[in-house]
């Protein structure tokens, strides 16, 4: 019988999600001034546990907070906060709900920091108005460290697993593409030597926290850009990640300056309703890369991108492409549209950026805004002004960056 999304996945690690539906990762952005977890996270993830979902991946918590991908990430550096981080994992278990940690470092995609960014190789920090050094060797030692620490703490304040961020141009990307990666050490050149922190980094959580504790990565099943990680090279990266015995791998691709995942296509342009119909099979913008990845993997694939008819979820698990859906912008409108899709009283999510053209801007000022509605126990928005959207993201992102700055310019670490 062909799989159906109400069906349990059992892992290798033993670990069981309830169904085959993932709230994929949504930076929240609404943790406090010294980057520890609020209320909010709580009544956000208590809404999402009871929406349906077999697990919730939570929006990339960062290993240091010299460097986050924006304002408002939680971050755990010797900022305490483990019992708002309790009290966040309890929340996103509700109802046998699991929910995992993603744990990640920007490097030189970093959106606000107290340092000069960090990356691999000295570049150029994109629209940053600084450009990123590159990190000495024993600083990239301790950057492992950190993911290893984070993931620690997650286990130990009940999250019941944690995903590394090694897509989207982020640090541990950053390292595995030759276009961002010039080095000559042990950390650069070959494809082995620049995946060699993501491979420690997975090693090293797995050491430190046991056969039984779900691991998980995200990885680009390439750069879309002339020069960086192919999709061959992707491939074996996977080979070597299954070798260490991951639970799940979550297929991504694109950075920030190839937009693939967010709608754009290779070149950078949004995506046209006429485009993406021939640029992504069944909806799914990397559903291709896991039909050609799947014979060659022992690991359930997770695929996050463009999904919104329950008919091609459905085919795309029966035809055994992928095990789990990943859905994210839709259930910022709503949080109960898994059980809705489960139960069959939907077919379609709404997808308000492609029903009337909104710029790639406006479109993900609008779910960020809805986000900290639904976190703030409000309904999300019926009616929608995109500029007006825009205005109160940039707005809600500029207060939020300046009491970041107000602690460390006043050397204020806790």
């Amino acid at each position: 019988m062909a799989v159906q999304l109400t069906d349990a996945l059992v892992l290798r690690c033993g670990a069981t999600l309830k169904n085959r539906i993932a709230k994929a990762a949504m930076t929240e952005g609404v943790a406090n001034s010294v980057n520890q977890a609020t209320h909010a996270h709580g009544r956000l993830y208590d809404r999402w546990a009871d929406g349906g979902a077999g697990m919730l991946l939570t929006g990339n918590v960062q290993v240091d907070r010299r460097f986050l991908e924006r304002p408002g990430n939680v971050a755990i550096d010797g900022n305490g906060g483990f019992e708002e981080l309790a009290a966040y994992a309890k929340a996103g278990k509700r109802d046998g709900t699991h929910i995992w940690m993603q744990i990640n470092h920007p490097g030189r995609q970093a959106g606000c920091g107290s340092e000069r960014f960090v990356a691999p190789s000295a570049w150029p920090a994109g629209d940053a108005p600084q450009e990123a050094r590159a990190l000495a060797s024993d600083e990239i030692e301790n950057i492992c460290e950190r993911f290893i620490h984070v993931a620690r703490v997650a286990q130990q304040t009940g999250f019941t697993g944690v995903q590394v961020h090694a897509a989207h141009g982020y640090l541990v990307s950053q390292f595995l593409s030759p276009i961002s990666n010039r080095r000559d050490d042990q950390w650069g050149g070959s494809l082995e030597s620049r995946a060699r922190l993501l491979l420690n980094v997975v090693t090293g959580i797995r050491a430190e926290l046991g056969a039984e504790f779900p691991i998980s990565v995200k990885l680009n099943s390439s750069d879309f850009q002339k020069g960086g990680l192919s999709e061959e090279e992707s491939c074996q990266i996977v080979g070597w990640l299954c070798e260490l015995g991951i639970d799940l791998l979550e297929i991504s691709g694109g950075n920030y300056e190839s937009q693939v995942m967010v709608g754009r296509d290779e070149s950078g342009e949004l995506l046209s309703r006429s485009k993406k119909a021939t640029t992504r099979t069944r909806e799914a913008y990397f559903l291709d890369f896991a039909k050609r990845l799947r014979p060659l993997v022992n690991v359930p694939l997770m695929v996050t991108g463009g999904f919104r008819t329950r008919l091609a979820m459905q085919a795309a698990l029966a035809g055994g492409e992928m095990d789990v859906v990943g859905l994210a912008r839709p259930l910022c409108i709503d949080p109960a549209f898994v059980n809705k899709l489960l139960a069959g009283e939907i077919d379609r999510l709404p997808s308000p950026e492609e029903e009337t053209l909104a710029d790639t801007g406006s479109a993900i000022a609008y779910y960020f805004n809805q986000l900290r509605k639904l976190a703030a126990g409000e309904d999300a928005d019926t009616t929608i002004d995109w500029r007006e959207q825009a205005q109160r993201h940039a707005a809600f992102d500029d207060a939020a960056a300046a009491r970041y700055h107000q602690v460390f310019d006043g050397n204020s670490q806790t």
